[in-house]
C-alpha cells in the first residue's frame, strides 16, 4: 500500500543526513581562523599559476643575459692527436709516425650594430618579465580575495537559511496548535509545511554550495580546512569619492603593467627595425690565434718538426648585395612595429575603459550596500508588524512567512553586496594596474580578530 508520508519520511532523512554533514564539517575546523593576509600568503607560496610566472620570468632573466653574448669576446680551444703507420711490402722496414697540434683562438666583434640592438631588446624584455610577473600576483591576489569572500558569503547563506528554519518551524508549529483548536484553517498549517519544506532544500544547497567553496579556497592556498575570519561589525566600507573617475584613469595610463608590456613591445619593435637595416652596414672583428703542431715524422721524412704560430687579424665584411632579403626585411619590421603602436593604443583604451567600468562597479555596489541596510531594518519592521497582526487576527500565516523570506534574504543579499563591494575596491585597482599585497592590509584590518 502506498504510504502518503513516505516522500516526508525521506525528505527527514535527507535533512537529517546533510545537518550531520554539516556538522561533521564544522567540527573538524581548525580552532583558530585564518585572516585573509595569512592565506594570501599561503597561496603565494603554493599557487601552481603563480609559481608558474615565476620561473618563466628567471627564465626571461636568463635570457636577457644570453644577448650579453653578441658584445663579448669567444674563445675556442682545438686540439688533434692523429697516428699513421706505412707497410711499404717490404722494400723498407715498417714505420709508424703521428702529429699532435693545438689551437686556441679568440674574437672580440669591434663593429657589430646587430648585436648591440639585441642587447638592448633583452634588457627590455626584463622588464616587460617584470611586467608580467606583477600582473600575475595581481591576479593572484584577487583571486584569493574572491575565494575567501566566497566562503564568507557561503557560511551566512547557511547561517540565515538556519535562522528562516528556526522561524519558519515556529511558525509552522503555531499553525498546527491554531488549527487544533479552531482558531485558523487547514490551509495556514499546509501553507506554513509548503514553506519549511523549501527552507529544507535551500539548507541542502546552501550547505553543499559552502562545502564547494571551502574545497576551492583550501587547494588555492594549500591548505586543509580553511577558516575565514568574518567581518567584524558593524561593517565600515572604505569609502570612494564619486569625481575621482579620471585620476584612477590617469594612474592606469601612467602605471598599469600592461601598458607597460605593450609600450615596451612598441620599443622592442623599433629596435628591431634598426637591426634590420643595420643588415645593410658593414662589420669589424678582431681575430687572434695561436696553434702549435709537433710532427714525429712522415711518409717522405723521419724527421721531426715542430711548430708554433701565432695570427692576429681584422676582419672586414661589407654586404654587397642578398638578393633583396635586407630590404624585405626592413619592410617587414616597419609593419610589426606599426602593428605593435596600434596594440598600444588598443590596450590604452581597453585600460581606460575597464577602469571606469571597475570605479562605476564600485559605486554602485557601495549604493546598493547602503540600500540594503535599509531595507533590512524596513523588513524587520514589516515581520514584527506581521507578526503581530497575525496574533490579533489581521494577518495570515503566509503574510508572516513571506515577511520572514523577505528578511533573510535581504539579509544575505547585504551581505554579499558588502562582499562585492570590497572585493570591487580590489578589482579596480586591478583594473588601474595599482594593485599589490599590501592592498590587502585595509580589508585584513576589518576583519574579526
Amino acid at each position: 500500500m502506498h504510504d502518503p508520508m513516505a516522500p516526508r519520511k525521506q525528505l527527514t532523512g535527507l535533512r537529517t543526513l546533510t545537518v550531520a554533514l554539516m556538522l561533521g564539517g564544522l567540527s573538524a575546523l581548525p580552532a583558530g581562523a585564518q585572516s585573509l593576509v595569512e592565506l594570501f600568503d599561503a597561496a603565494h607560496a603554493y599557487d601552481a599559476a603563480f609559481q608558474s610566472a615565476k620561473s618563466q620570468y628567471e627564465a626571461t632573466l636568463a635570457r636577457a643575459e644570453q644577448s650579453r653574448a653578441g658584445l663579448l669576446p669567444t674563445v675556442g680551444l682545438a686540439a688533434s692527436l692523429s697516428r699513421s703507420s706505412v707497410d711499404a711490402n717490404g722494400r723498407i722496414p715498417n714505420t709508424a709516425f703521428g702529429s699532435q697540434g693545438a689551437t686556441i683562438s679568440a674574437s672580440q666583434p669591434l663593429y657589430r650594430p646587430a648585436n648591440q640592438l639585441t642587447y638592448e631588446q633583452g634588457q627590455k624584455s626584463i622588464i616587460a618579465g617584470q611586467a608580467q610577473l606583477q600582473i600575475a600576483e595581481q591576479d593572484l591576489v584577487l583571486r584569493v580575495s574572491q575565494a575567501y569572500f566566497d566562503v564568507l558569503a557561503a557560511q551566512d547563506a547557511v547561517t540565515f537559511v538556519d535562522a528562516q528554519k528556526t522561524a519558519v518551524a515556529e511558525q509552522l508549529a503555531a499553525a498546527k496548535r491554531n488549527f487544533e483548536v479552531g482558531t485558523s484553517t487547514i490551509t495556514d498549517s499546509r501553507e506554513a509545511q509548503a514553506r519549511y519544506d523549501l527552507v529544507i532544500a535551500q539548507e541542502i544547497a546552501a550547505a553543499n554550495d559552502l562545502l564547494v567553496k571551502r574545497i576551492a579556497l583550501d587547494r588555492l592556498v594549500g591548505k586543509d580546512r580553511t577558516a575565514p575570519q568574518p567581518l567584524a561589525a558593524p561593517v565600515t566600507l572604505p569609502p570612494l569619492q564619486a569625481n575621482q573617475v579620471q585620476g584612477w584613469v590617469d594612474q592606469a595610463i601612467d602605471n598599469h603593467p600592461q601598458l607597460r608590456q605593450a609600450m615596451l613591445a612598441l620599443e622592442v619593435a623599433q629596435l628591431e627595425t634598426r637591426k634590420a637595416q643595420a643588415g645593410e652596414k658593414p662589420t669589424l672583428d678582431l681575430n687572434g690565434s695561436y696553434a702549435m703542431a709537433q710532427n714525429n715524422g712522415s711518409s717522405a721524412s723521419r724527421n721531426d718538426s715542430r711548430s708554433n704560430v701565432a695570427t692576429i687579424a681584422l676582419a672586414f665584411n661589407m654586404p654587397v648585395f642578398s638578393g633583396y632579403a635586407i630590404q624585405n626585411r626592413i619592410k617587414e619590421t616597419l609593419a610589426l612595429e606599426e602593428k605593435a603602436r596600434t596594440d598600444l593604443e588598443a590596450a590604452r583604451r581597453t585600460v581606460s575603459q575597464a577602469t571606469r567600468a571597475a570605479y562605476y562597479g564600485v559605486l554602485s555596489g557601495q549604493g546598493q550596500a547602503k540600500a540594503l541596510e535599509a531595507a533590512e531594518s524596513s523588513s524587520q519592521s514589516a515581520l514584527d508588524a506581521n507578526k503581530l497582526g497575525y496574533q490579533v487576527g489581521v494577518r495570515i500565516n503566509i503574510d508572516v512567512l513571506n515577511a520572514q523570506s523577505q528578511l533573510f534574504q535581504t539579509k544575505r543579499d547585504l551581505a554579499r553586496a558588502r562582499y562585492d563591494v570590497l572585493v570591487g575596491g580590489l578589482r579596480l585597482r586591478q583594473a588601474n594596474g595599482s594593485l599589490t599585497p599590501e592592498d590587502l592590509q585595509p580589508i585584513n584590518a576589518i576583519l574579526r580578530k
